[in-house]
């Protein structure tokens, strides 16, 4: 067991709270199919990122809106299997709400819809794509993150699951927690900058009483089981 001190966690959603990777696959499954290009290197390179980030390597930049659009349409529809991954409810539990928040590529609807579907506490703080201008692996979602709870990046913790995500939290300045999952290798997380690995949520406890709702009563420190 590692302990870290911070003052605030920094979440991504999918693969790190929830489990929404086989209505994903089946969204961007789709929409391969009907293009004609190979289903697993999009799914791969859409994994972390805004959408319209990944479409606009296969598109031509006039196609990208609408098939954003489209895209999201169908993600939103499609909630069939969204559950909290391990330990993410005792997790969630055990940090004050003003001290974590969620930091996601996807829209407002599409986080709400799925936060709602896996039975998610609603998060105080929320950061998607319809409040940044440039999308993970850039370091702005997670300093805006940051800033919600009211700290700067480096004295927070991110936990991502997506070499993207863990690129832009270490950007930002904070301490990452990488998440293994099957959409990406470990060698990623690793070479995207991960301080640490872990199975799940799980393996993440925090050491502070919920009931403390000032700010000032200390930081939170996290035991961090890795493997």
């Amino acid at each position: 067991m590692i302990g870290v001190e911070c003052w605030g966690v920094l979440f991504d959603l999918d693969g790190v709270l929830i489990d929404s990777n086989p209505a994903v696959d089946r969204v961007w499954n789709l929409w391969a199919a009907r293009h004609g290009f190979n289903a697993d290197e999009v799914i791969r390179k859409a994994h972390g990122r805004p959408s319209h980030t990944t479409l606009r390597e296969y598109l031509p930049e006039e196609l990208v809106m609408a098939e954003h659009e489209e895209l999201v349409r169908q993600e939103i529809a499609d909630i069939e299997g969204i559950v909290p991954m391990p330990g993410v409810m005792q997790l969630l539990a055990s940090i004050p709400a003003e001290r974590w928040a969620i930091v996601t590529s996807g829209t407002y609807e599409l986080a709400t819809t799925r936060i709602r579907a896996a039975g998610l506490p609603t998060p105080r703080n929320l950061i998607t794509a319809s409040d940044i201008q440039r999308g993970k692996p850039d370091p702005e979602p997670y300093i805006k993150g940051a800033a919600l709870l009211g700290f700067a990046a480096h004295e927070c913790v991110v936990v991502e699951d997506a070499g993207a995500g863990v690129t832009a939290g270490k950007a930002a300045g904070a301490r990452v927690i990488g998440v293994r999952g099957p959409t990406e290798s470990e060698a990623t997380l690793r070479a995207a900058g991960a301080d640490w690995l872990v199975d799940s949520c799980a393996d993440v406890t925090v050491e502070k009483n919920p009931a403390e709702k000032n700010r000032e009563n200390g930081a939170l420190m996290l035991k961090i089981r890795t493997r």
